[in-house]
């Protein structure tokens, strides 16, 4: 957990800043998972910091939402597509 934190804080992740009057706090929790090889050794721990989303509101709390995620078969489709319809 310290370890994220600090790579949290090392990456420049987010900022603290005083809470505005009038706002509410958001909560967060952290998430612990365990990964294991193949043949069910325990490779590593994990730990993520996730934000309450249910007790957030749009535009007050955040503005955008953005998650880069895409799978290698679109990738690989839309290459295919891009090479052959030029």
């Amino acid at each position: 957990m310290h370890d994220e934190l600090k790579a949290l804080d090392d990456n420049h992740t987010w900022s603290i800043v005083p809470l505005p009057k009038g706002q509410k706090l958001v909560g967060a929790r952290w998430i612990y998972k365990l990964k294991y090889h193949s043949d069910d050794t325990l490779e590593r721990h994990k730990t993520r910091l996730v934000a309450r989303a249910f007790t957030q509101t749009f535009g007050v709390d955040y503005k955008e939402t953005f998650a880069p995620v895409a799978k290698m078969n679109t990738v690989i489709v839309l290459l295919y597509v891009a090479i052959n319809h030029g």
